[in-house]
């Protein structure tokens, strides 16, 4: 195995337009068909060459390959030869990405949900969310142009609605002085831990009117018009990071995907798609022998997604949405820019599958924050989109798409802490009505103060109070808690 446990840089890798079908060079950096305007993914010419591999092989070289010490290796580009075989490893940019756990769910929760399930945490990634294996895969490749001359003085862009920016301005600015970074942030729309990120990380952090897909639109621009390095999903090479989730799951339960399901939320679509291609490529290559179900799920506030594919099939026609104020944030999104390559996959996977294995279902925003609460009073760090994805699993199996047997592992997108803010609107029964999200007296929890009324001297910042008025504080304090907690006497 020693020969194949570090990759070769191989491969003839281009884009394919959706559209027309042109194929074009990957020498610049491309996001739509210059012919035709569409969409593009990323296809390897000789991928072929993975099958002569057999899949039992490329199972150990792969578990194999965990146990190196060579830092290009320790996150998404494990799977080299899956994501981005023509860029060499000293080109690739890791900063702690990728391998995620995936934490089993308690039984009270698997009981509560009606299914035995996973949360894959990517809140765990540098960024706190899953959007840093998009980045690793975009800023390597950006990386390998610089080091072969193809560009230079790169300024790095996206629309955000939080995480793409986090992400975006992290992995740009690893990479100064040769990348800048800007992110396009709709105004007063990013929880304040999210707008921290970029700041922090020295982006150019730019605030205006209106909603996510207003902010795309001018990016948009910006990228037809100006010398800017696209970094939203449009940009193919995010697309290929991405399929490392599918990737990763596979390998944590030993390439077995027998009744497995995998629950993504979907909001510019990217996530969606990278997950399908991933199993897809493995499927392909042997690793994998079935093709797990896989469920978008959608709020009913942003459902574009859900609503084209609720159409009979011959009258399926997209259609974007206004949006509403979602808890979901990063998927609060009505006209997803990877929609193209959703119906294009969707229909590969189903066809390989040999029947529908891809689904979408569509969730209230009280179903989501009830969830997501419940997930973390059960030991779990589960973002609202993780929420999301917990009330989508308990909608599906309602609907009968996840049967007694099956396993599913949800995405929890980004660490829970970023949206702390929801949580905080949900104690305080402060959230504001076009949410329609109700606080459950038993989800809610608050601080208690204990001040002790008979106390005349208390502790204060600066302030330490001494002996007997201490002794006395000490004693009062613990009683009152102790009397909260219905706690009961030690027997002398």
């Amino acid at each position: 195995m020693q020969s194949c446990l570090i990759p070769e840089q191989k491969g003839e890798m281009v884009y394919r337009c959706l559209g027309c079908g042109n194929m074009h060079g990957i020498e610049k950096l491309l996001y739509t068909c210059p012919n035709c305007g569409q969409v593009l993914l990323i296809d390897d010419n000789h991928f072929d060459r993975l099958k002569e591999t057999p899949g039992e092989v490329w199972r150990r070289i792969f578990d194999y390959r965990r146990m190196l010490k060579i830092p290009a290796l320790k996150g998404i580009y494990l799977y080299h030869e899956f994501i981005g075989p023509v860029i060499p490893l000293e080109s690739v940019v890791w900063l702690g990405e990728g391998h995620t756990p995936m934490v089993e769910a308690n039984g009270f929760m698997q009981e509560k949900a009606g299914a035995r399930f996973y949360f894959k945490n990517d809140g765990q990634n540098p960024s706190a969310s899953f959007k840093d294996r998009g980045m690793a895969s975009a800023l390597s490749y950006i990386n390998f142009l610089i080091q072969t001359g193809h560009v230079s003085d790169v300024l790095a862009i996206c629309a955000s609605t939080g995480d793409t920016s986090a992400a975006a301005a992290l992995y740009a600015s690893y990479l100064k002085p040769h990348i800048k970074s800007a992110v396009l942030l709709p105004y007063k729309k990013v929880t304040p831990q999210q707008l921290s990120q970029p700041l922090g990380s020295g982006a150019d952090v730019f605030e205006i009117p209106g909603v996510f897909d207003d902010c795309m639109k001018v990016v948009e621009n910006l990228a037809e018009n100006y010398n800017v390095a696209l970094l939203n999903s449009k940009n193919a090479w995010r697309i290929l990071g991405q399929e490392s989730y599918s990737y990763e799951i596979a390998q944590d339960f030993e390439y077995d995907m027998d009744n497995k399901v995998v629950i993504v939320p979907i909001g510019n679509a990217g996530n969606i798609t990278a997950v399908m291609s991933g199993f897809l490529k493995f499927y392909e290559a042997g690793l994998i022998r079935t093709l797990p179900k896989i469920i978008g799920v959608q709020s009913e506030h942003a459902n574009p997604v859900y609503l084209y594919y609720q159409k009979p099939e011959a009258d399926r026609k997209f259609v974007p949405v206004t949006v509403k104020p979602s808890v979901a944030q990063a998927a609060m999104i009505g006209n997803p820019v990877s929609m193209p390559r959703v119906i294009h996959l969707t229909d590969i996977y189903n066809r390989k599958a040999g029947g529908q294995k891809v689904f979408v279902v569509e969730v209230t925003e009280q179903a989501i924050m009830d969830w997501e609460l419940l997930a973390n009073h059960n030991g779990h760090i589960a973002c609202t989109h993780g929420g999301e994805s917990l009330a989508g699993l308990v909608t599906a199996r309602e609907q009968g798409m996840i049967e007694k047997n099956d396993v599913v592992v949800l995405d929890s997108t980004a660490h829970a802490l970023k949206f702390a803010g929801f949580q905080e609107m949900y104690f305080e029964n402060k959230f504001p009505a076009e949410f329609e999200v109700s606080p459950k007296s038993e989800l809610v929890n608050t601080p208690a103060l204990v001040r002790p009324a008979d106390l005349e001297k208390l502790p204060a910042p600066g302030k330490p109070i001494e002996g007997e008025d201490f002794e006395r504080f000490v004693k009062r304090t613990a009683e009152e808690i102790a009397e909260k907690l219905d706690l009961k006497v030690i027997n002398a």
